[in-house]
């Protein structure tokens, strides 16, 4: 016992740090691991009207290869995690990044929709992997003065990811097909891929642990038993259900009178996603000056007037309306997440993974069930169902500041 205690405290100080060759090749291939996760899981949502032009797809129906991937996703967050306890962190990314990527080029194949579910649904799987443990991978490897340097340039890798994933497919949808896009999409994944293999140095400070799945559940339903971070996991629900909803319809309105846009100049729209490089640290520093309650609720309140912003028919007004909406979202998210640590003294990965599950959960349940207010009452009805569930959030908010008062 006392050698094994011995030898934990020695791998506990070989952190990387910072402006060293490892240092680097670690942010190197965490923003190619990053950029390749999100441009993989959203490079669908561009180019759900050309899924439902081709497949005779409602929108609700088309949103399911986005919301299929992220379903699973969450539900995959629960165990890769633990996995990755067992196995080893660079072994269970590298992998998940590695089968996401074939599953891509193959989905870029695929000629029936059931197939392209069915696809999409195992990559959101594989890649549950990557997004659970790379900010494990962080946090054991860094050297703390450092941490929050490299986890926000793999976040900001993760938010270009995105963002050049739905922009590259609506482009080069337009030019040839989404056959190509998704294949290009995946070849170009599939480089990341290897790099991220190459460069990402092995963990020294990891410690196999034995999987005890009663003490794996127990420690799960015991974060849920906790009010505090049981309201934080239904906003991260919210935030990112209503989120993902906007951007999946509002290519929909933009196709339709007055505005008649092509898929290319929808796809530019994913630009907008850069506001969080801004906002999520200015949320960080805003936090230190006034109450973090204050700030959720003023970032939740933001995203409402956004959404109130977009309902005129004005190019111009419509892009100012989601910047404002999206800026208040990454904010929110950003002030939600970082608070789920403070209120959690042990299992902080269960405590993380829950947030996260929800998280993604949110968006496929809004992604989809959005589909059915778009159906009947057009962006009206998107509208009214994003502003009723971001004042449930504020409610939440103000509940979970009686909790800390």
């Amino acid at each position: 016992m006392i050698l094994l205690k011995h030898k934990y405290k020695t791998l506990k100080k070989q952190y990387i740090k910072k402006n060293t060759k490892e240092f680097h090749q670690v942010i190197l291939a965490l923003f190619a691991g990053g950029f390749s996760t999100f441009s993989i899981l959203y490079c669908v949502q561009s180019i759900l009207p050309i899924f439902s032009k081709q497949f005779y797809l409602t929108p609700a129906e088309s949103s399911l290869s986005l919301s299929a991937a992220t379903v699973t996703m969450a539900l995959g967050m629960l165990f890769t995690g633990p996995l990755s306890d067992v196995i080893g962190r660079k072994i269970i990314m590298s992998a998940s990044l590695i089968i996401a990527t074939l599953l891509t080029i193959i989905c870029s194949m695929m000629s029936s929709w059931t197939s392209i579910v069915l696809i999409r649904s195992l990559t959101g799987l594989a890649l549950s992997g990557v997004v659970t443990v790379a900010m494990t991978y962080i946090s054991e490897e860094i050297h703390p003065n450092s941490l929050s340097l490299c986890m926000g340039l793999y976040i900001s890798g993760n938010t270009i990811g995105g963002c050049s994933g739905r922009l590259l497919t609506s482009i080069i949808t337009e030019k040839f097909s989404w056959h190509v896009a998704l294949l290009i999409i995946g070849l170009f994944s599939l480089i990341s891929s290897c790099f991220f293999l190459y460069f990402l140095p092995k963990s020294k400070n990891f410690c196999s642990i034995p999987i005890n799945f009663r003490n794996f559940l127990h420690l799960f339903f015991l974060q849920l038993k906790k009010p505090a971070l049981l309201i934080l996991f239904l906003l991260g629900f919210i935030l990112m259900g209503s989120f993902v909803t906007v951007f999946n319809y509002i290519g929909y309105r933009l196709i339709l009178e007055p505005f008649f846009l092509c898929h290319s100049s929808i796809g530019f729209l994913s630009i907008i996603y850069l506001t969080g490089v801004y906002s999520s640290p200015k949320a960080g520093i805003l936090i230190e000056k006034y109450h973090r309650n204050d700030i959720l609720i003023a970032s939740i309140l933001l995203m409402i007037i956004g959404v109130f912003i977009t309902q005129y028919n004005q190019l111009l007004i419509i892009i100012l309306g989601l910047i404002i909406f999206s800026s208040g979202f990454f904010a929110s998210h950003s002030t939600a997440s970082s608070w789920i640590g403070s209120h959690t003294n042990t299992a902080k990965v269960q405590a993380t993974s829950l947030y996260l599950f929800f998280y993604y959960l949110g968006s496929s349940v809004f992604g989809t069930f959005g589909g059915f207010f778009w159906f009947y009452l057009k962006w009206p009805g998107i509208s009214i169902f994003i502003i009723i569930m971001l004042f449930i959030g504020i409610i939440l908010s103000y509940t979970l500041k009686k909790i800390n008062s």
